[in-house]
């Protein structure tokens, strides 16, 4: 993972992470699933443009997960809420920091280096390490502040 000077404990920059990484967990109570709770702030020039949590898409019922207790297929993730919700406004992510309580699964990667986001900033690891890999090849700062 990129190292720089926003890993110093006491820089503004490591600060700020804290407390955006401490938002997008607040936010990640918002989400039905029952599984696992993601949330996810998109930040730009210090302030947030844009946010999701991971749910079935607009119009779709509430519930993640099906009888099994499988997460259905159509679940979204917070990162692609949080970037097809900003696509929506007049913003543009291009440049942002990307605040996430998970790391980015391979397929919201692509969708990650697409939105032209230039930072991942993420507290637990996903199961499987492709999407950081991919974010890692594409030159985008990662940067892991495990929970407290």
């Amino acid at each position: 993972m990129s190292a720089n000077v926003s890993n110093n404990p006491d820089s503004k920059q490591h600060q700020l992470d804290l407390r955006y990484l401490q938002m997008a967990r607040i936010w990640s109570e918002n989400s039905y699933c029952k599984r696992r709770k993601v949330g996810a702030l998109l930040v730009k020039d210090r302030m947030i443009i844009s946010d999701g949590y991971n749910g079935t898409p607009s119009g779709f019922e509430n519930n993640c997960e099906d009888e099994n207790n499988k997460t259905k297929p159509y679940v979204l993730h917070a990162e692609a809420n949080a970037i097809t919700k900003v696509a929506k406004s007049s913003n543009s992510s291009d440049g942002a920091t990307l605040y996430v309580t998970s790391s980015p699964c391979l397929e919201c990667a692509k969708l990650i280096i697409q939105a032209g986001i230039k930072r991942v900033v993420f507290s637990d690891a996903y199961r499987t390490p492709e999407g950081i890999e991919l974010l890692e090849k594409a030159g985008i700062e990662i940067k892991q502040i495990e929970n407290n």
